[in-house]
């Protein structure tokens, strides 16, 4: 696949905040964009009113982006972006698998580790449908900005360049900058990890421990982030980049984060079930954990930011317990 076959006809699958917005920035760029809601009503408020007044309230849509809840349009598709949230990917993927056709780009816009199996998005994929091509679409990006049409850029990766260039022409704009990589397990692993260390982040902003402890908490997760990728196979380099240290400082710094302010809620004393039960959204931080965790043990990995967090959101500790082992720990070697 190539500029001379392009990408015209794109599908993507979910139509939470994030789908809605990269559907809204393909349609926008010129191609033919159908989004598979899983809700009847969020397809109808796409299709009749031009906005998905469930998940991306008061933000227009695109006339002639189109909205469904089927998948019989998906046998079309140049390129599929896979948008549900990390740990729906695999059932998701088991129910288009008999509409795709074969060797489709799928690009992984979902953000974790899978529970239970430890494994990355782009894993998920291998085992589920043989033949398709992946790529990972990760940085740092608000839907809510993306929709808008600010200024944003993200990476692409994808190990097939040719198709890779392809995707990008397909969804760039002046607006949304697409970055290409090769390195798909650095861009996953940023993008997965870093929803952690916002949850941690938000809670340090939730007990007022000041700028300082936040910026300090940022670049010890850093260095956390990049052992575990380097050590996963990803490139130190793309850690440096978009998906790595741009969507951490973006996703650590702003309530706008679904993660960041489930964070600061528990740093704030609201428990995780009552914080978790007043949400329709997803904040994939609390899911991955376990999974993180679990892999950085198996493989001696020192992630203690992300243990910490682990220890909240399973209940194993409170938060003034974890923040007491955090800062109780033996002072080292920075590097």
């Amino acid at each position: 696949m190539s500029q001379s076959h392009p990408i015209q006809k794109i599908s993507v699958i979910g139509a939470g905040a994030w789908g809605t917005a990269l559907a809204s920035i393909a349609a926008r760029a010129g191609a033919d964009v159908t989004i598979w809601a899983l809700e009847p009503e969020v397809a109808t408020s796409i299709n009749e009113k031009h906005e998905n007044e469930m998940y991306l309230k008061d933000i227009s849509l695109p006339e002639a982006l189109t909205a469904t809840n089927d998948f019989d349009h998906l046998g079309d598709a140049d390129a599929i972006l896979m948008v549900p949230p990390a740990q729906f990917v695999r059932p998701t993927l088991k129910n288009i698998k008999p509409h795709l056709k074969d060797k489709v780009p799928i690009i992984l816009c979902s953000k974790g580790i899978e529970r239970g199996t430890g494994k990355l998005m782009t894993d998920v994929l291998a085992e589920e449908i043989d033949g398709a091509i992946p790529a990972v679409l990760s940085g740092p990006s608000f839907a809510k900005d993306v929709a808008q049409g600010l200024p944003t850029a993200v990476t692409l990766a994808c190990a097939d360049q040719d198709v890779g260039a392809a995707i990008s022409h397909a969804i760039g704009l002046a607006t949304f900058r697409v970055y290409l990589s090769d390195d798909l397990i650095g861009a996953e692993v940023g993008g997965a990890v870093k929803n952690v260390l916002a949850i941690a982040c938000g809670i340090v902003d939730g007990k007022a421990f000041g700028d300082s402890a936040r910026a300090a908490l940022i670049a010890r997760g850093f260095a956390e982030v990049k052992r575990f990728a380097v050590a996963l196979g990803g490139k130190k380099e793309t850690l440096s980049g978009l998906s790595g240290l741009g969507d951490l400082i973006l996703t650590c710094s702003s309530p706008q984060s679904r993660n960041q302010s489930l964070g600061f809620a528990l740093g704030q004393g609201e428990s995780l079930e009552a914080i978790m039960s007043n949400r329709n959204t997803v904040a994939e931080g609390v899911h991955t954990a376990r999974a993180v965790v679990e892999l950085a043990e198996a493989k001696s990995i020192d992630m203690p930011i992300s243990k910490a967090v682990e220890d909240i959101v399973s209940g194993d500790k409170s938060v003034d317990e974890a923040i007491i082992d955090l800062l109780s720990r033996p002072v080292g070697d920075e590097i």
